[in-house]
């Protein structure tokens, strides 16, 4: 169809800038060790637990392989779950976030707007049973920024993610990822709150996220974070320097 071939076309043209670093902050927040899991057996208890169970693993940083994350959501299991399921529904949404991307970069079309559509519906169910879920917020920012919405609207998800989690670890360092790559966007005390939290992650040991938006900013946004660095104590810049001499 005519609409489709248009569709195709632009999806088809080089990324924007932004649109690569939303993406790219997006992937790193779901997970960087790549630990594959070849199967799931849902025999070992209720399907909550079970759910609650893969939650444990992805907030890890550990990833299922893409068939059986595909299965998984597409399940029988799944469809039945409750929305108001927290812990069920975050892990489904954290299976979700790398297929909908991996399909957006082959140019998959179809089935990057059927995951875009689900994650995007999933995280608006669990907010209307709990409002104050910062990750979900979090997810709605970035599937916003990764249509190429760098707007007020979009940073607004972002502030709701800071204002019902300002200082969990988990939450902050799949955050930074997500917000850093578009800080130069952010307004003025949203770009204070990305910095304050980059500095935090690294003055409390969590180094290796701080680090790998270190590495993939660029030179301005990069600028913003070595000033930051260099506020820290000598043993809390040594720490940063390793992790970075490791990751490099």
């Amino acid at each position: 169809m005519p609409g489709s071939i248009r569709r195709d076309a632009m999806l088809s043209k080089p990324e924007p800038f932004i649109g690569r670093l939303a993406r790219i902050g997006l992937i790193l927040m779901v997970g960087c060790v790549g630990l594959a899991w070849g199967g799931l057996n849902a025999k070992r208890g209720a399907a909550s637990d079970v759910f609650r169970d893969i939650e444990t693993h992805l907030l890890r940083f550990e990833t299922f392989s893409p068939a059986t994350a595909a299965a998984t959501l597409d399940g029988v299991a799944a469809q039945r779950l409750s929305g108001c399921d927290t812990h069920a529904q975050r892990a489904l949404l954290l299976l979700e976030i790398p297929l909908a991307y991996a399909s957006l970069q082959s140019g998959a079309v179809q089935e990057f707007d059927r995951r875009s559509r689900s994650l995007d519906a999933r995280a608006r169910q669990t907010l209307s049973c709990n409002p104050r879920d910062s990750f979900v917020w979090l997810v709605l920012f970035g599937l916003s920024t990764g249509r190429g919405l760098v707007d007020e609207n979009s940073f607004d998800l972002l502030r709701m993610s800071y204002e019902t989690s300002p200082y969990e670890a988990w939450v902050a360092a799949r955050r930074v990822t997500v917000a850093v790559p578009l800080i130069l966007s952010a307004p003025e005390p949203l770009r204070e709150r990305i910095l304050a939290e980059f500095q935090y992650l690294v003055r409390m040991r969590f180094t290796e996220m701080p680090v790998r938006v270190y590495l993939n900013a660029p030179p301005a946004v990069r600028t913003l974070l070595q000033a930051r660095i260099d506020q820290l104590a000598a043993e809390e810049k040594e720490a940063f320097a390793a992790a970075l001499k490791r990751l490099s």
